[in-house]
């Protein structure tokens, strides 16, 4: 369908007010917001990400898509809330301190949404301390942290760490992802669950939560 190619090249462009324009025409037309994200504007934003691995775009231009990104995620989770979407779950979902790469991340928070979990997103760079607090104000049911560098994979391990210092540890589900995240990393944390890409952080999140539901 056209208006999926259009979605994905608005990602690509940068296009943050066309990417919004395309996002509530599809909307208006009945199209899923899940469709949308899924079939339009993530493969758009994976193209992107592709483009900076491979030096054909650089940090500002990643940024500027991933905004364009996050609007778009906005909309659609105002579209979800219009509908009286049921909720299943509310997440607090960020980058860990020191890393500024959020591709991964931003598509997580769309499909998160999409799926009718209410999502905090605390962006880029997040000191451990604020997930915790983020998670404590809202109360969440989850708090998910992206690391896309070696060098900031142990901001999962210091929340895993500071969560159980503070006796909240089984007051939330934790998941990690990120390029250089495995599931023996997880395990080795403690973490609820790895997500090796977004759905399978969505599906992985939605098992849990329904298991928690059911004690």
């Amino acid at each position: 369908m056209e208006i999926f190619e259009l979605a994905g090249k608005s990602i690509v462009d940068m296009d943050g007010a066309k990417a919004a324009e395309i996002a509530g025409k599809g909307l208006a037309e009945g199209i899923p917001p899940y469709d949308l994200m899924t079939k339009g504007f993530i493969p758009g934003i994976v193209k992107v990400g592709e483009l900076f691995e491979r030096g054909k775009i650089f940090l500002p231009e990643l940024v500027r898509s991933s905004e364009a990104m996050e609007k778009v995620s906005g909309l659609m989770n105002a579209s979800l809330s219009a509908g009286n979407a049921v909720k299943v779950g509310t997440a607090v979902i960020g980058t860990v301190k020191g890393d500024v790469h959020d591709i991964g991340k931003s598509i997580v928070v769309s499909l998160f949404q999409a799926n009718g979990l209410a999502v905090c997103d605390l962006g880029r760079d997040v000191p451990t301390h604020k997930f915790i607090e983020k998670a404590l104000e809202i109360n969440a049911d989850i708090i998910g942290t992206s690391a896309l560098l070696t060098t900031t994979m142990q901001g999962q391990k210091e929340l895993e760490d500071l969560l159980r210092k503070e006796g909240l540890r089984e007051k939330f589900i934790t998941v990690v992802g990120g390029a250089p995240i495995t599931e023996r990393w997880a395990r080795r944390i403690g973490a609820d669950a790895y997500a090796e890409n977004a759905i399978d952080g969505v599906n992985k999140v939605l098992s849990l939560l329904e298991q928690r539901k059911s004690k």
